[in-house]
């Protein structure tokens, strides 16, 4: 069991009962939960250590996993903890600045002398890990670096070089061009950039460069979440009906895209162990992992001591969304520090050789290549070609991205098709006037899911499903998702009143699975609909890449119908529209990379509902994940 599952936020049983002195002020104080309590207590009694300020400072810790962070210092803790806040119309917390801090040079000759920083906990200077989290740090730094130094020597400089002048001719192609060669010639590389900047057209090329000299290469696709791998999978056959026929026919049909857990083999008795480890490697030449923001510093280090040490790794994704549900920022780590090791001068003169007069630049975009940043190995690119409308919400998500409010602000009043500003104050409950966008949106969206489902079209049902999400931060108060999901359930029934089945379901009800179910094939944040079939039974259709999936309706395991969710459900998803519900400015969810997460899921219009206040708020916060790899990587 993972610290997050210990404790979900809006967790019910937050308050331990019979926690005293630090730990119980702090709980009290809405900073600690019961499990961080009752976990800080645990260890304290194993390690026959009582001191509070020890106890306290082995909770935060936890806590900060819980919160996505890998590492907690004390130093600035009581600067940037701040109450959870799930269930926006609670009660304020007490204010942190008010809680009992133990002094700090104190607090941390105290935790170094502690038994328990010498076995579950570490400490360096004034800050702790889990051990856990420790060791998976230092194990994927090390392998990082150790695959970084190595160049991979299999293919034909004079063929590669052939191969990205026929694949990428146009000179608007140059910063793909370029990313390509630095991933072939890598036995790590880093592909980022935002939705539309053309990852996937790249990878699709790469892919064709590499079977161009060794056919025999076995490829895996792959991604964290179902939905994220089915767009993976379609996303590579789409772009590589773009290719000359021979580049086509050497991709084949063999590339089929997967979840990372199953590709490195669920196993039932363990929650974070896999059938492929280091005693049991994974039998690809080259894998590629998209959407890798969502990717935990537990899952990336699984998945690298499964590689072969000849693998080649690239990892696809957008460091500016929002980082994996679980502990660690591994994509954002490597993005913004590059640190992949030195660039060395051999590696260096290989890029020149396959391409003539290419700069190797530095942080920045180069005069040759105007529209992506290249560090190491490291390939950032950043010209959006994408986004229906004129590119409007390219731009919006540009001004979220670069922390440039003024600039978001002025695209989202600038009355063009593409983005909508709907103004809320935070305290203020949207009216009939302001509801009824949204409310058009939701009802067109399900009459054309209600009439597919009923005559039993699964592809219409499926299409219908993506034409509108409405988005939230929170999962309770009032903008989370529970709430909004019974206003567009109410607005459905007006035009499509339902007479569900026994088992409760109906023909057109939206579907979202919330936890992994391996033997069904389903993932949480899996999307379908219910579906009639000839014999006039229930079906559930799930869109996966292809044709849909169909599955009984007895088979499905944790599934709740689906008329909102949550930003961070969302991620890995495209939908033709999109309707944002904004967190207070005071919420703690109200983050830039929350904001850019929930814009860039539209593909032609969103909506943004909120305050002016909250928006700014949010363009000015960027998330705090604490974490020591970025440290580890630079040696």
């Amino acid at each position: 069991m993972t610290v997050r599952e210990l404790d979900e936020p809006g967790d019910p049983h937050r308050i331990a009962a019979s926690a005293t002195g630090l730990l119980g002020e702090f709980n009290r104080g809405g900073i600690l939960t019961a499990a961080d309590v009752h976990v800080a207590r645990r260890l304290g009694a194993l390690g026959r250590e009582d001191d509070e300020s020890v106890l306290l400072a082995v909770a935060l810790t936890v806590r900060s996993v819980r919160h996505g962070s890998v590492v907690l210092d004390l130093a600035t803790a009581a600067q940037t903890i701040s109450p959870d806040d799930e269930e926006e119309d609670e009660d304020p917390a007490e204010p942190v600045a008010a809680l009992p801090w133990p002094d700090l040079s104190a607090w941390v000759t105290q935790c170094a002398a502690s038994p328990l920083t010498t076995g579950p906990v570490r400490m360096t200077g004034s800050r702790l890990w889990l051990s856990r989290y420790w060791e998976q740090e230092q194990a994927v730094a090390a392998e990082l670096l150790l695959r970084a130094a190595d160049r991979p020597t299999d293919l034909d400089e004079g063929v590669l070089a052939k191969g990205l002048h026929r694949l990428f001719s146009e000179k608007q192609y140059a910063d793909q061009q370029l990313a390509a060669a630095v991933c072939a010639l890598a036995r790590v590389g880093v592909l980022a950039g935002g939705p539309g900047t053309g990852k996937t057209t790249t990878v699709s090329r790469l892919l064709a460069l590499l079977r161009e000299q060794h056919p025999e290469y076995r490829i895996a696709l792959a991604a964290p979440t179902g939905k994220a791998a089915a767009r993976l999978h379609e996303a590579v056959r789409s772009s590589a009906t773009d290719l000359p026929a021979a580049d086509q026919a050497r991709l084949g049909s063999d590339l089929t895209a997967t979840t990372l857990h199953r590709l490195l083999g669920w196993r039932p008795d363990a929650r974070s162990r896999f059938r492929h480890d280091r005693n049991n490697r994974l039998p690809f030449e080259v894998v590629i992992v998209d959407e890798s923001s969502m990717v935990s510093l537990t899952l990336m280090a699984r998945l690298l001591e499964a590689l072969r040490p000849a693998t080649r790794l690239i990892l696809i994704g957008d460091p500016d969304q929002l980082a994996s549900v679980e502990a660690g920022a591994v994509l954002g780590d490597l993005v913004d520090r590059s640190s992949l090791g030195h660039r060395t001068a051999d590696f260096t003169a290989a890029l020149q050789r396959v391409l003539p007069g290419s700069t190797v630049p530095g942080v920045e975009p180069s005069p040759d290549t105007p529209t992506a940043r290249f560090r190491n190995g490291v390939s950032t690119l950043l010209a959006t070609r994408r986004f229906a409308a004129g590119g409007d919400i390219a731009a919006l998500a540009a001004a979220i991205r670069d922390g440039e409010a003024d600039r978001a602000v002025e695209v989202l009043r600038s009355s063009c098709d593409a983005v909508e500003f709907i103004e809320l104050a935070d305290d203020e409950r949207a009216g009939p006037e302001q509801l009824e966008p949204v409310r058009a949106e939701v009802r067109a969206g399900a009459a054309q899911v209600m009439a597919a489902a009923v005559s039993g079209d699964r592809v219409a049902a499926l299409a219908g499903l993506e034409q509108h999400r409405l988005l939230c931060t929170h999962r309770r108060g009032p903008r989370g998702v529970q709430l909004w999901s019974d206003l567009a359930a109410g607005w459905i029934f007006e035009d499509h009143p339902v007479v569900p089945r026994s088992d409760g379901r109906y023909p057109g009800e939206p579907l979202l699975i919330t936890t992994n179910d391996y033997e069904s094939g389903l993932y949480n944040g899996d999307t379908g609909v219910v579906v009639a079939t000839p014999d006039d039974t229930l079906l559930a259709v799930f869109g996966r890449g292809g044709d849909p999936i169909p599955v009984p309706l007895a088979r499905l395991g944790a599934v709740r119908p689906l008329y909102a969710m949550t930003v961070h459900r969302s991620q890995g998803s495209q939908f033709d529209r999109v309707s944002v519900l904004m967190p207070a400015a005071g919420s703690s969810l109200c983050t830039r990379e929350t904001l850019y997460t929930a814009v860039t899921r539209a593909r032609q219009h969103v909506r943004v509902m909120g305050s002016e206040e909250a928006l700014r708020t949010a363009i000015a916060r960027p998330a705090a994940r604490a974490t020591g790899l970025r440290e580890r990587l630079n040696g």
